[in-house]
């Protein structure tokens, strides 16, 4: 059971390695990831409430604090505004704390630094006369500093107790330690002026280090305000997908339309939406119609028109038309509280290479100390002089930064996995991210990935002496008895060509023969469909045809044979039509260089044909769902890094062995559920879009973690004194500096991965060949050129230009068994040779959809 915990009083990557490695200590506690951007833990234990108080008081014991996190019941907005509302009070915070240190800090800096920039001195504070109230003033400035940056003491020396210490734990014995030697000089002043000897009260006033431990604290404190202005950023992708969650639903209740907050819309509840409304929730039309933008959810720029039947989603926008819809799922169940759920949840995963980061800094801080008292015992033996050994001391603590190490990783994968979710790539988790930047092939089902998914009558032909009626009769009375993909493009076809022609035939032992097609009889007559194989069985001759339908498979078209009481009636050709971006995802993938391979359970000749067409590297074709599986798995233990990408039931054994699974956002449940990382827009070109994203992010993790530890190599030798001998030394204020914009750098590239965009140097998107329109229903192959056409005459309304002549032109060059379409703008018409399929009907719906109007047709 996972479950996910606030965790309390962290400030660095020692805190969060500290709170890890005591929960995982608890029986019962499978793992544990503690996320410190986030300031939370993913726990994954047995299930029992005992496991979780357990935990909690674990995390108690090492100095922080640890509860369940409260599941909202408000939907998305009330978690958006929840994350806004605890990152506004973050930045508020450090904004009013280091108000209040830089304005004592200023005259401190002032006092205490002025003599020796010869500036102007402060009338009473000057010369040996006001040297004790000089001191006094320093005292006076520094102690209010250090009360309003006290939760740096609380929390690190709290730590130090605990035996973990921090990040704080630096900053507080740095600060902690220049004060106490500068209330020790200010005595040694105020006993050397008692004694009157003023030359020790002058040497003891410019041992005081209380500009320092100000100082400290106050330039700490303002690079942890632009940090949490930056971290405030690292997740504006995902607030953004939060606040589409539109505020107002308009209901119909008891006949009346009344304005209610999303959250009270209930199941069951009709819904209207107007034009320039935002879908509140998950639905179906069931009245109306309206053109949905849906770039929200699926990245996908076209709107999409949607009619009575057709599914809605929450958070997509009506840009024209009026509906009415259904509410199937409300609050946390929509699909937007899914997709934030899935990017929350990558966002407070671990990569492996995070891994790696929390193993340095469980033991950075330990390090450091040790080298601060290694540095301060040799110092004080070299020089002889504890002033410059604390000095250098001082620095070391304060310039060490394990913050910028465990920034490095999580605020990286926050911004990128909030960045594919902008462009319709979903990535679950950060190990798929990861992984994803080192694949070397991936392996493309054929059907619903590289293929529409939508199989299509395309061919039909006739035997000698058969007509359309008598072949569509048969055809749709026996395929409408299965559920085959093949089948429901017939009865498809059949329906807009010839709707009721099937009437009510009496259709008795069918039979759905496995790899053959379909028997039964109809009206007392054995018909039978399906391939060639299955008519050599029933000993039908299918040589008349034979030539059309190697011709047809030659064009990735599936030919299915009909005939009836032995004798041939003909046979109709059904494609799957490849994807437009198709090509371009395979091009792109190449040119990235990544093996491309098409995995289809299809027949070998269709598949090489659609393989050849998109150019991928290699087709293994006739696989069973298990093959698949296998086939992956063989290519993982050849050394390869497999990418998996599929809809299907059948793909999902093969995404969950694959390195990475990828589903189509259009796919399967099961087929989702299973895969690393979902592409809503379900376009092929977002295999591409989903490697460069991770390639970006994995490139601006190891960039900040090269930054982290290459800072903290170079900067701690300096500040222990490496360079002394040439003369180069680190005043504490510069090295309090230095290690508060260390983790302001990390931030701010891991920001960077914000201007990223898919498909730099991105192919073209080419259309793929795909099967051609029907042109005509013939008696015979020979006889389709000498089908008779009649000329029509459409008079079109709302053509402006040359542009709408072409679409005109285009909608009705669609349209099956159209020829020669002449469309004139100045007359306002459009003439065409039409076949016995091209009805009036289609023509004027053809025109209509492309957005103009018939008027009449002659």
């Amino acid at each position: 059971m996972r479950e996910t915990l606030d965790i309390t009083g962290m400030t660095c990557a020692a805190c969060s390695a500290r709170v890890q490695k005591a929960a995982g200590e608890v029986n019962g506690v499978a793992e544990a990831s503690v996320n410190l951007l986030k300031n939370s833990m993913e726990l994954e234990y047995d299930g029992s409430p005992e496991t979780v108080a357990a935990v909690c008081a674990a995390v108690d014991r090492a100095g922080y604090g640890a509860h369940p996190r409260t599941v909202g019941t408000q939907g998305p907005r009330a978690t958006a505004d929840g994350g806004a509302d605890v990152a506004r009070q973050e930045i508020e915070e450090r904004r009013r704390q280091l108000v209040a240190s830089a304005i004592l800090s200023v005259p401190l800096f002032y006092v205490a630094m002025g003599p020796m920039f010869a500036w102007p001195q402060v009338p009473g504070l000057a010369g040996p006369q006001g040297m004790m109230a000089n001191v006094l003033t320093q005292l006076l400035l520094c102690l209010p500093i250090l009360f309003v940056n006290r939760q740096y003491f609380i929390s690190g020396f709290k730590a130090l107790l605990h035996g973990a210490p921090n990040m704080d734990s630096l900053v507080s014995i740095g600060s902690a330690a220049s004060a106490a030697y500068s209330i020790v000089g200010a005595y040694r002043v105020a006993l050397a002026m008692g004694a009157m000897d003023m030359p020790a009260a002058h040497e003891a006033a410019h041992g005081l280090y209380f500009d320092s431990a100000g100082m400290i604290l106050t330039l700490i404190t303002l690079g942890k305000f632009f940090e949490a202005r930056a971290k405030g950023r690292t997740t504006s992708a995902i607030t953004a997908l939060m606040d589409l969650a539109p505020k107002t639903a308009t209901v119909l209740r008891d006949g009346h339309e009344l304005t209610i907050p999303s959250e009270e819309v209930r199941v069951g509840d009709r819904v209207i939406v107007r034009a320039g409304e935002s879908v509140p929730v998950d639905g179906a039309v069931v009245e109306g119609s309206a053109l949905i933008d849906e770039s929200a959810i699926t990245g996908e720029p076209v709107p999409v028109e949607k009619g009575v039947g057709d599914r809605v989603t929450g958070a997509t926008v009506s840009s024209r038309g009026w509906f009415a819809m259904e509410a199937h799922a409300v609050g946390d169940d929509t699909t937007l509280a899914g997709i934030i759920r899935l990017v929350d949840e990558a966002t407070g995963s671990k990569a492996p290479i995070q891994r790696q980061a929390d193993a340095i800094a469980g033991v950075f801080v330990p390090v450091v100390l040790a080298l601060a008292a290694l540095t301060l015992v040799t110092w004080t033996l070299v020089a002889h002089d504890f002033a410059t050994a604390l000095t250098h001391a001082i620095s070391v603590l304060v310039i060490s930064c394990p913050c910028a190490l465990g920034l490095a990783t999580p605020t990286a994968i926050m911004v990128g996995t909030g960045r594919g979710a902008s462009n319709g790539v979903l990535i679950k988790d950060a190990e798929a991210l990861e992984t994803a930047c080192g694949l070397t092939t991936v392996v493309l089902d054929k059907t619903g990935t590289v293929t529409e998914g939508a199989p299509r009558v395309t061919d039909v032909r006739l035997a000698h002496g058969v007509t359309d009626v008598e072949l569509l009769f048969d055809a749709v009375a026996l395929e409408r008895r299965s559920e085959h993909p093949l089948a429901v493009a017939i009865c498809s076809y059949v329906d807009e060509m010839a709707p009721g022609i099937a009437g009510d035939p009496v259709v008795e032992g069918f039979e759905q023969v496995d790899g053959g097609g379909l028997v039964a009889r109809v009206d007392g007559r054995e018909v039978v469909a399906g391939n060639a194989g299955l008519m050599r069985r029933h000993g039908i001759d299918v040589s008349g045809l034979r030539e059309a339908a190697d011709a047809l498979a030659d064009e990735a078209k599936t030919p299915l044979f009909l005939a009836a009481d032995g004798q041939l009636l003909g046979l109709l050709a059904v494609a799957d039509a490849i994807k437009q971006t198709s090509v371009a995802a395979v091009s792109r993938l190449r040119e990235m260089g990544i093996r491309t391979i098409m995995l289809t359970g299809d027949q070998e000749r269709t598949a090489t044909v659609v393989a050849r067409a998109c150019g991928v590297d290699e087709v293994i074709a006739g696989v069973l769902p298990s093959e698949k599986e296998r086939t992956v798995r063989e290519l993982q233990e050849g050394g390869a890094r497999v990418a998996m990408v599929g809809d299907g039931i059948n793909d999902a054994p093969a995404l969950a062995r694959a390195d990475v699974g990828i589903a189509i956002g259009a796919g399967t449940d099961v087929a989702i559920s299973s895969a690393d990382i979902v592409l809503m827009r379900s376009d092929p070109q977002d295999v591409a879009t989903a490697i460069e994203l991770s390639r970006a992010t994995m490139r601006t993790i190891r960039q900040n973690l090269f930054w982290a530890l290459f800072y903290n190599v170079i900067c701690i030798p300096v500040a222990m004194g490496a360079l002394a001998p040439v003369g180069i030394t680190l005043n504490p204020m510069i090295g309090a500096a230095a290690m508060g914009f260390s983790s302001v750098f990390v931030v701010s590239n891991a920001l960077r991965l914000r201007t990223w965009r898919p498909g730099e140097g991105r192919a073209p998107v080419i259309a793929a060949p795909s099967p051609a329109p029907i042109a005509n229903v013939s008696a015979s192959p020979e006889a389709e050129e000498g089908e008779p056409m009649a000329e029509k005459r459409l008079t079109v309304e709302g053509m402006m230009c040359e542009h709408c002549v072409a679409h005109v032109t285009e909608a009705l060059e669609a349209v099956r068994g159209v020829r020669n379409v002449r469309v004139s703008l100045e007359d306002g018409t459009a003439t065409l040779d039409a076949g016995l399929l091209a009805s009036d009907k289609r023509l004027e719906r053809a025109v209509e959809d492309a957005g103009y109007k018939v008027t009449s047709i002659a």
